[in-house]
């Protein structure tokens, strides 16, 4: 079998590519790791499905459980270039264009400011409640009511609307912490 570092167009096709080129391809295959992709351009690779290789957290802005929920094996894609791996012989790619809906979310919002939204889960710790489209935040069980509540489906139904208030923004985590006690207060 030939490995990356015995081909040279893979080498020469990869240090051609420039930092936000956009490359397209068909999804190849999917890993619990990333997500190949066989870019139209570029030569195949000598042992993965694809030149291209996408890395979990840049499937997409929004949270997910698998990547098959964002994309499937032989879907038509538009990527952008991210770096060349060196060591695998891979053109790292993301699917995460345009600006970063959480970023926006975070510049539009405040702290003790209420909101409204739609409980999507329930965690021995609190319940997840989606406050905008693709951003949701936690009303950890301290901050349920009533009070001393375990969080429980039968509780908090998924889909349910809940009025909250926020209490903590952090752009790094990308996280949103939420009160429905401060909700009620207000």
């Amino acid at each position: 079998m030939i490995g990356p570092t015995e081909t040279p167009e893979l080498w020469e096709f990869l240090h051609s590519l420039r930092t936000d080129d956009v490359l397209s391809g068909t999804i190849a295959a999917i890993e619990s790791f990333g997500v190949f992709v066989a870019l139209d351009e570029g030569p195949e690779h000598p042992e993965f499905p694809g030149v291209g290789f996408i890395t979990l957290p840049e499937l997409s802005w929004r949270s997910f459980e698998d990547a098959s929920e964002i994309v499937h094996v032989g879907q038509r894609v538009s990527c952008l270039f991210l770096q060349a791996d060196t060591t695998n012989g891979e053109a790292r790619l993301s699917l995460r264009t345009g600006p970063d809906p959480f970023q926006a979310f975070a510049d539009r919002t405040a702290v003790g400011q209420g909101l409204r939204g739609r409980i999507t889960g329930v965690r021995p710790f609190g319940v997840i409640v989606e406050v905008a489209d693709g951003i949701q935040g936690v009303v950890h069980r301290s901050e349920l009511l009533p009070p001393d509540v375990d969080p429980s489906e039968d509780a908090f139904p998924p889909g349910t609307v809940l009025t909250v208030v926020v209490t903590a923004v952090d752009r790094l985590r990308r996280t949103v912490s939420l009160s429905q006690r401060q909700a009620q207060a207000g």
